[in-house]
């Protein structure tokens, strides 16, 4: 099948603004986006600039805007988007070069919420800290974040506010929150209702939408703000 991409594309050696350009292109229904893109840089424009690296949806390197929405590149299929696709990058961060944009204002708010367990006790001699399965459960689901900033990049609250923590770091402060062997509960939760913290929050769900790992970011989110207003995770 022949598709035609519509892609935004922003030198700042050469322009001032974006601009978009439109490539044809021969695909087969179950390529990726992703295929699609490599075959305009190898074949037709090698100056297309934008993130790869495994192809398999686990790296979180190519999240863009395709037709509009948040996904990433790897994990959408051609059949999927029609004859005629839009690609741009992700919204409410610098570009720095067609989809490449500046993920350190992502990583800044990712680091703030001291994304590691901090536990000063001297672990059981002879084995690892152990954990209940019901223990687990209660964050199994945040630990799939990928870093991709797909969430926070679809999130209305962070277009309008960068200082905005956005859900990727709420998701992974959740992480941690609820991890029965983590001691810096308090300290977390401290960060989280800060003024740009988990209030900011509208519950849009755009988040959820844009998640590619299938994440209920909106739970999460409301889990935190349920702690924070009750002291702690509770039992």
């Amino acid at each position: 099948m022949r598709v035609t991409l519509k892609i935004k594309r922003f030198n700042p050696e050469l322009e001032e603004k974006q601009h978009w350009e439109e490539y044809d292109v021969d695909v087969e229904p179950n390529d990726q986006l992703l295929d699609a893109l490599n075959k305009v840089k190898w074949y037709e424009d090698g100056t297309l600039t934008y993130r790869r690296s495994c192809a398999h949806g686990i790296c979180g390197s190519d999240a863009m805007v395709i037709n509009g929405r948040n996904r990433l590149a790897c994990k959408v299929l051609m059949k999927e988007l029609g004859k005629k696709v839009t690609v741009e990058p992700i919204r409410g961060l610098p570009v720095i070069k067609d989809m490449v944009v500046d993920m350190e204002p992502f990583f800044a708010k990712y680091r703030a919420i001291k994304p590691y367990l901090i536990n000063d006790n001297e672990p059981p001699a002879g084995r690892e800290r152990y954990q209940s399965v019901e223990d687990r459960e209660r964050f199994d689901d945040t630990t799939k974040c990928i870093l991709c900033a797909a969430c926070t990049t679809s999130c209305p609250s962070f277009w309008a506010n960068g200082q905005y923590v956005g859900p990727a770091a709420i998701v992974q402060a959740h992480r941690f929150i609820f991890d029965s062997r983590d001691m810096a509960l308090h300290e977390r939760l401290e960060i989280m209702n800060d003024t740009m913290g988990v209030w900011r929050c509208r519950t849009v769900f755009n988040c959820v939408e844009a998640c590619p790992r299938d994440i209920n970011i909106t739970k999460a989110i409301g889990d935190v703000k349920k702690a924070i207003l009750e002291g702690g995770v509770g039992g």
